[in-house]
Formats: C-alpha cells, structure tokens, sequence
C-alpha cells in the first residue's frame, strides 16, 4: 500500500509540474486599443485568442495608444493607419501586422451653416466668405487621428486649405465633440464613430459628408507591434493576429456583439451604436499602395516632415496574417 501510494504522489506531481511548465511557456501579450467604434471590438480579442493570454486595455486614443506602445508598457496596439506613418516619421520602432476595422469618420456641419450633405460648392463659398470676412470658419477635430487628416486630405483635394482658410479647433476627447458643436463653439466638427452618431441623432449637428475622397480612402485602423516583440514573442503575436481575423469574420457575420461592446463600454445606447456600424467595416488586410499614398498626403499636409514611403513599405509584415488567413500577402494587400 505504502509503495503504490508513494508512486501515486510521484505520478501526481509530475503531472502538475508539467502543467506549470505548460503555463509558463503561454505567451502573455499586453494588447492596447482605443475608444471608437470599430476600435473597441478589440476587447474581445483575448476571449477569441489560442495558445497566447492577452492583456487588453483600453486607452482614449490612438495617439495614448501609439504612446503606450514605443514606451514599452504593451506589446500590440490597434492604432490608425495614419499614426503608423506619424510613428516612421518620428524614428519609432513600429511593425504592421494586420489591418482591423475602417470607416468611422464623418464631417458633421452646425445648423447655421445651412449646409446640405456633399455641397462642397456652398462650403467652399462659405469658407472663402468668413476667411474674407476676417472670421475664419472653426472646424474641429481630434487632432492627429484619422478623423483630422481625413479631413484634411479630402477638403485639400476641394481647394480648401486646412491650414490657412479656417481656424482649426483641436478637441481631444471625441466624447467632448457633441458639446462644443452643441454650444456653438464651432462650426463644423470632423468626429469619430459612435460619437459622430450621437452628434447627429441629438441633433446637435447634421451630416455633412464621408471624408473618404482622399488618399487614405477610409482605411483606419492598423494592428502594430515592435520589432523586439517580434523577435522575443512570435507566437504571441501570431496569436492576436489569429484572433483578429477570427473577431473580423465573426463581426462580418453578426454585429450584435459588436452593439453590444459599443453599448457596454461607451454608455451609449444600442440605437447609437447600430447607427454607428452603418460607417464601419472589418478588414483584417495591411493595404500597401494606399499607406504609400497616405504617407504622401500627410507629408503634403506637413503632418509629417520626411518622405518614409521605404520605410513604411519595410515595417509592414505579412507573415503573421498569411499562417492566420492560408492566403499569399497578394491577396491581403500587397
């Protein structure tokens, strides 16, 4: 008895060695998104992830995110398009692994402007009046995310110079948005969804178009890690980007959890967040020839202060998104 329960302990203990073991080896991976609506699906990523145990986080934008991540306090991060140009220009060590969500931004006008939608010829008129007048027109936005140079880059492509035919308003919080346009402090806000949503459905301001004719398209968000992540925690982030395309096709598929996650962190009303998924949609490939375009736009709108195309075209790998989807990086983007 006494040696068939001292071998038992010694089976007993193996197995739960082993176990640690196991446990020890799981990747942990520290994952950072912001509060948007086609970002916050990304707090679903660590349910959906195999073999790695993600750490999400929330942050209030992408450029706290970006920020997160070269000052080494997590290891991925869903940014934009336009903060993965923004980081090449300023010398940071960023790697492109997966696109995610675009659409979400929308350019709502105040009501004394009388705009109609896409009356791009009243606007410019309007422009060009208050700018003779000596008041320039106030568009706001968030400066630096997707929303500001989507904006920029589709009223340089009408004529209308950001930087010297109105006044720019820089408002950080998007959640603040809905207020300013609604006390007047402002004409025109470029917002991000579900916020430009709840702008239109309070009434506080009408559409005036999707700031979509521009080089970035509606391209925004991108899955972005470091190098040194890359090197110490492939699996890891094989697996975040394994869980991203998994959480695309699941949202392609159904959008009620989406609703539900834009509900629960945001406060915001499902009605709100229903309304917000019209100007979203999931795509997990890394477009190349568009980020090129995009590095171009911001270096004409001095966003950024040198061309980095190579450098963009270099920090862009494919390998992660090809184990997870079985397709060539031809048919992901490149």
């Amino acid at each position: 008895m006494r040696t068939s329960l001292r071998l038992g302990l010694v089976v007993m203990a193996a197995v739960l060695g082993g176990s640690e073991i196991a446990s020890a080896q799981v990747p942990k991976i520290k994952l950072g998104y912001a509060k948007c609506a086609h970002c916050l699906p990304m707090s679903l990523v660590p349910g959906l992830a195999r073999n790695v145990e993600v750490e999400a986080t929330g942050f209030n934008s992408g450029n706290d995110v970006l920020t997160a991540l070269v000052s080494k306090s997590i290891d991925v991060a869903q940014v934009t398009y336009l903060h993965y140009i923004t980081a090449l220009d300023k010398g940071f060590d960023v790697v492109a692994v997966s696109g995610q969500i675009n659409g979400g931004s929308e350019c709502l006008s105040s009501a004394k402007l009388s705009l109609l939608p896409e009356d791009w010829a009243t606007f410019k008129t309007t422009v060009a009046k208050a700018k003779s007048d000596g008041q320039p027109l106030k568009v706001a936005a968030s400066r630096g995310n997707a929303q500001d140079i989507h904006m920029r880059g589709a009223f340089l492509k009408q004529g209308v110079d950001p930087n010297k035919d109105i006044q720019f308003i820089n408002i950080p919080n998007p959640s603040d948005h809905l207020a300013a346009l609604q006390r007047g402090e402002v004409d025109m806000i470029c917002s991000v969804e579900p916020f430009a949503s709840q702008i239109r459905l309070a009434g506080a301001g009408k559409h005036f178009v999707l700031p979509y004719e521009q080089a970035a398209g509606n391209l925004t968000n991108l899955i972005v890690t470091r190098s040194d992540v890359i090197a110490g925690q492939r699996a890891g982030v094989q697996g975040v980007v394994s869980a991203v395309v998994e959480l695309d096709n699941k949202l392609i598929a159904d959008r009620a959890p989406w609703i539900e996650v834009i509900n629960k962190l945001t406060g915001l009303d499902k009605n709100v967040a229903t309304e917000a998924l019209k100007n979203a949609s999931p795509d997990p490939a890394i477009h190349r020839s568009q980020t090129l375009a995009i590095a171009a736009m911001m270096r004409d709108l001095k966003y950024i202060s040198k061309d980095v195309a190579a450098e963009a075209e270099k920090n862009m790998d494919y390998s992660f998104l090809e184990q997870a989807t079985g397709k060539s990086k031809n048919d992901l983007g490149y």
